[in-house]
């Protein structure tokens, strides 16, 4: 199986020769930045789950918060469908209704 990178970070990059290395440079710092985002999204979702009712609505807040930051870091990267890490993570709905998904 191969991998394909997302049209918008691939066309940004020369398909008739080999990445150069400040090209790899870009991509390495990318997955970085969605993988310090998911880390956060993982976090605050543990606080949120562990809260309790009166530090519930701060928690939800910032679990919100992430998980916005998220999906717009996947949106860059070319993942629009964000299905997989809602599942993945569990956000929970009351999440996703605060940034108006559902």
């Amino acid at each position: 199986m191969s991998f394909r990178s997302p049209r918008s970070i691939s066309a940004r990059f020369d398909q008739n020769g080999p990445p150069s290395a400040i090209d790899m440079e870009i991509l390495a710092e990318t997955a970085a930045a969605l993988g310090r985002a998911g880390q956060k999204v993982e976090r605050t979702l543990e606080r949120l789950h562990a809260a309790a009712e009166v530090d519930r609505e701060v928690c939800l807040k910032a679990a919100a918060q992430a998980v916005h930051a998220y999906f717009i870091q996947r949106e860059l990267c070319g993942l629009r469908n964000h299905d997989d890490p809602i599942q993945h993570y569990g956000i929970p709905r009351a999440v996703l209704v605060r940034l108006g998904a559902v």
